[in-house]
């Protein structure tokens, strides 16, 4: 059975192409000591069997402090190593297939670029959603027009979903995104590309355990 009372407060999602040389089980041991509470393992060049190997590895470690691990886009990969979610986009395998294959045995959280998305999602069953993006950003150029802090709080008054926000967050805007209805908050760069991940994740738990209280 899928886990239950997640916490999506500080959501990693890995990009071996941000982390200067550093190997991405070395940057979710740093993320995870400075606070990251979920890890979403993003691999768009990998193969099947590298995917399914790295998986593992990042597995092995997240089971040992209690962390659930997300896949990115492919649904064949968690089932190989019993993630704990799938994560989907709008391109990707639908929801209602996604849910058929996996039952209720993940979590499946779903990438919501406007109002209808995020509503279409809840009502097929998703489990939490990533409004994204939030802000532009250069980690991701396929997506949707931003949706600013506005297109956030019209979201969160239409779904009861957890809501993590994705798109351009860092330490100087995690708060806001807190403060407008997100559950948490996903970064990439801000936490892949850090000169020392640890004290990044750190820094952002701070902000928004911080933003929680407000």
């Amino acid at each position: 059975m899928k886990l239950r009372n997640i916490d999506y407060s500080l959501y990693l999602v890995t990009d071996r192409g941000l982390a200067r040389g550093r190997s991405t089980l070395d940057i979710v041991t740093a993320a995870t000591q400075g606070g990251a509470t979920i890890v979403q393992l993003r691999e768009k060049d990998f193969s099947t069997r590298d995917f399914i190997a790295q998986a593992f590895s990042i597995q092995e470690f997240l089971k040992t402090r209690g962390i659930p691990l997300i896949i990115n886009d492919r649904v064949d990969v968690a089932q190989a190593v019993a993630a704990d979610g799938v994560h989907l986009g709008q391109t990707d395998m639908p929801l209602e297939m996604a849910k058929g294959i996996l039952g209720d045995k993940m979590i499946i959280g779903i990438s919501a670029e406007s109002l209808a998305d995020a509503i279409a999602a809840e009502k097929g069953g998703a489990d939490y959603l990533g409004v994204s993006p939030i802000y532009a950003t250069p980690t991701k150029t396929d997506t949707a027009p931003a949706l600013g802090l506005e297109g956030l709080r019209q979201i969160r008054k239409a779904v009861r979903l957890p809501l993590v926000g994705i798109g351009g967050l860092n330490r100087d805007n995690a708060a806001d995104v807190i403060r407008n209805g997100a559950d948490g908050v996903a970064v990439v760069s801000a936490i892949v590309a850090a000169d020392d991940p640890e004290a990044a994740a750190r820094q952002l738990t701070r902000v928004i355990k911080e933003a929680q209280k407000t």
